[in-house]
């Protein structure tokens, strides 16, 4: 069986929405699935010995502008959200709650919805009921998803998560990995497409 790729994301990352918008589309050209993986970066950042881009003001003035350039040259919807930076350990617990009682395809729903929802329409994800009121929209249940994003259970999930990521060696988001070949930055999903379809490049 053609195994999925994995996709680990933090909502903090607009380059992480970015890939979002398109990442399913590039498995099912290629008979793949793909799993969906929320981690927080400041966790990453501190094990790894790095800083986010936003303690560094050059970075932070090159990246603004990168974004909104990537953004026009791909054709993706995007509006610098107010709300940033923004903590998104709520908005990635209540996606890993959906995923282990909704299943999979409806959590990656969800997370395209949150990542939508801060990239485009400016809500602010580190509020739980915006989250609640994203689910809803989904179907999901309110009071459930609520109760559900705050347990020791989705914040067990969500430490595993982060704890495997930084095992395989993931350090940025977005970071895909496709049979066993890694691949950090938006930027990259040309060269994950090539690699299904012709092998390690």
């Amino acid at each position: 069986m053609t195994s999925a790729i994995d996709f680990y994301f933090d909502f903090a990352s607009p380059y992480g929405y970015f890939s979002s918008t398109c990442i399913d589309d590039i498995a099912s050209r290629n008979g793949r699935g793909v799993a969906w993986h929320p981690i927080l970066l400041d966790i990453v950042y501190k094990v790894n010995g790095t800083g986010a881009p936003v303690q560094h003001p050059i970075k932070t003035e090159y990246l603004r502008h990168d974004v909104e350039r990537t953004a026009r040259f791909h054709g993706i919807d995007y509006k610098r959200p107010t709300h940033f930076p923004i903590p998104t350990q709520a908005a990635e617990r209540a996606v890993l709650w959906v995923q282990d009682h909704r299943g999979g395809d409806l959590s990656a729903e969800f997370a395209k919805s949150i990542f939508r929802a801060l990239y485009v329409d400016d809500v602010n994800i580190g509020d739980p009921a915006e989250l609640v009121r994203l689910g809803e929209a989904l179907g999901i249940d309110g009071a459930a998803l609520d109760t559900g994003m705050h347990s020791p259970a989705a914040k067990d999930h969500l430490k595993a998560e982060i704890d495997l990521a930084i095992a395989r060696g993931v350090f940025g988001s977005p970071f895909v990995i496709v049979d066993g070949e890694p691949f950090w930055g938006f930027d990259r999903l040309p060269q994950v497409e090539a690699c299904m379809k012709q092998g390690r490049i």
